[in-house]
């Protein structure tokens, strides 16, 4: 195949220029292949699982997550606590735009947080702190136990927001695994809930999830994975899929690193080494700020 310029006469659709990318080279062409590779997934009927990390949910990637599961392309979601604290919190109330070079003690002094340039007012943790106490009322009705996916589901059952990811997979009946769920403001409020005499036995069982997870990998006859990111989320999909042999298909999307080792910039190749994905399994590996990417594959698949 030879390298094309990317050259359009009129300006074209998302489909056209992505299409263009795959002759273009460097990330142009894994762009394409991603968007071919997720077609696949879907066609050939795999169980998709959707791992991603709380940061993307603090973007406007919110709503592109939310599509994705919306138009069946998550059989399963594995992400992590923040995930789940922004979904809800957005359900109810926006972040701002800022800038990555915001005088931080001055937004401390005015209790506003810094995610890279989104800035969330101290005040949306009291909406959560809120929303939680309600959450946690019907998790633990009659119980002192839970799990991670069966808070997931109760906040999916009472949001509104169809730019939710968790009121879509609660409506598509997509399961929410969050194995590090207490490293979060949940964690927190978990911790305030449990202050109160009636419910100081009251806890997560965070391995309670374990065997429903372990099922959906090893009952499908192909496994695929779409991961944004990295860390517990990432892992959490692949060392799942080990006990099937492996996945079938995986698309990373990444901006780390695999000089250093980490797990978040390991390559898909890497996850061969260790049986999370099979010898002759497809996969790619997008090197891009998802919020950039994401998109441009969401809406090349149609």
């Amino acid at each position: 195949m030879d390298i094309k310029d990317i050259h359009f006469k009129k300006s074209p659709s998302v489909k056209e220029l992505v299409k263009a990318y795959g002759e273009s080279g460097f990330q142009g062409t894994h762009l394409a292949q991603a968007v071919e590779l997720v077609k696949r997934m879907k066609k050939e009927r795999a169980t998709i699982f959707l791992a991603f990390t709380a940061n993307v949910v603090a973007s406007g990637l919110r709503g592109v997550i939310a599509d994705l599961v919306r138009d069946g392309y998550a059989d399963v979601i594995v992400t992590t606590g923040g995930a789940l604290d922004h979904d809800l919190i957005k359900a109810y109330a926006p972040y701002s735009l800022g800038s990555f070079a915001e005088n931080d003690v001055e937004l401390h002094k005015k209790d506003v947080n810094r995610i890279g340039n989104i800035l969330v007012p101290s005040a949306r943790y009291e909406l959560l702190e809120e929303k939680m106490q309600k959450v946690f009322g019907e998790a633990y009705k009659g119980k002192k136990m839970t799990t991670p996916s069966e808070i997931a589901e109760i906040m999916g059952k009472g949001i509104e927001d169809g730019g939710s990811f968790l009121r879509q997979a609660y409506l598509k009946k997509v399961p929410v695994f969050s194995p590090g769920i207490t490293d979060s403001a949940i964690g927190l409020q978990t911790y305030f809930w449990k202050q109160k005499r009636e419910y100081a036995d009251c806890g997560i069982d965070v391995t309670g999830d374990m065997k429903r997870l372990a099922n959906l990998a090893l009952n499908s006859e192909k496994t695929a994975a779409i991961i944004i990111g990295g860390g517990i989320s990432k892992h959490h999909t692949i060392g799942v899929n080990l006990l099937r042999g492996g996945l079938d298909y995986a698309l990373y999307l990444t901006t780390a690193e695999a000089w250093d080792g980490s797990l978040s910039g390991a390559p898909a190749s890497e996850a061969v080494s260790w049986g999370k994905i099979r010898e002759e399994a497809r996969h790619v590996t997008v090197h891009g700020d998802a919020t950039v990417m994401l998109p441009l594959i969401y809406y090349s698949l149609d």
